[in-house]
C-alpha cells in the first residue's frame, strides 16, 4: 500500500477575475522510502499541490475534488482536530519562505520545541533541550546560541535549516519540501 496517494486532486483559487485551476487533476503515488520530485515551470501548481496535501492552501483557495490518501486514509474529509494529529507528526512540510513561517518574537529554540511538545508530549524543558540537538543535526554550529536567537538574527539559509529541523524533529513518515535551498542534513538525533 502506498504511504501517500493523490487521486484526481483539484484545488481552485477564486479571484475577482475568475477561477484559477491551480491543481487540476493531479494523480501521484508515493511508496514508503521513495523520494519524489515535482518539476515544472514557476506557477504551474507545485507549491499549491504540496499545500493541498496538508490542507493549508491560501484563504481564497479550495480543494474541490479528489482524494489525499495517507496510509490509506483520505485526509480531505478530516476535521481540523483529526488532521492536527497527522500534520506535523506524520506528514511534515518545509515551507518555501522561512520568514513567513517563523514567529519573529519567539526564540528559535522555542519554535523548534513546539512540535515536540505537541506531538511527542515532551515538557517545555525537555523539548527545548532536544531542540538544540536538532539544530546541531541541521548543521547549525553553536546550536545553543542559534536557539537563543530570534529569526531576524539568522541568515536565510539558517532559517531554512530551522524549518527543516522543525519538520524533521518528530520523525515524520512523509516530508514535503517546497523549494528548499538545497541544504540537506546528513543525520538526525
Amino acid at each position: 500500500m502506498p504511504i501517500l496517494e493523490l487521486q484526481d486532486l483539484k484545488t481552485h483559487i477564486y479571484l475577482e477575475e475568475g477561477v484559477l485551476k491551480a491543481v487540476d487533476g493531479v494523480n501521484l503515488v508515493i511508496n514508503e522510502g521513495e523520494i519524489v520530485g515535482l518539476v515544472g515551470e514557476s506557477g504551474c501548481g507545485k507549491s499549491m499541490t504540496a499545500l493541498s496535501i496538508v490542507r493549508l492552501p491560501p484563504r481564497e483557495a479550495e480543494t474541490i475534488a479528489g482524494k489525499v490518501l495517507f496510509e490509506g486514509e483520505d485526509l480531505l474529509p478530516l476535521n481540523d482536530e483529526e488532521l492536527d494529529r497527522i500534520r506535523g507528526r506524520k506528514i511534515s512540510m518545509v515551507f518555501q519562505d522561512p520568514l513567513t513561517y517563523l514567529n519573529p518574537v519567539m526564540k528559535i529554540k522555542t519554535q523548534v520545541a513546539e512540535p515536540l511538545m505537541l506531538h511527542k508530549g515532551l515538557s517545555k524543558a525537555e523539548a527545548e533541550a532536544q531542540s538544540v540537538d536538532i539544530l546541531q543535526a541541521m548543521g547549525l554550529g553553536d546550536a545553543a546560541n542559534v536557539g537563543e536567537s530570534y529569526p531576524h538574527e539568522l541568515s536565510g539559509g539558517m532559517k531554512q535549516r530551522v524549518l527543516m529541523g522543525m519538520a524533521l524533529g518528530c520523525d515524520p513518515s512523509v516530508l514535503i519540501a517546497d523549494e528548499t535551498d538545497g541544504s540537506h542534513p546528513s543525520a538526525m538525533p
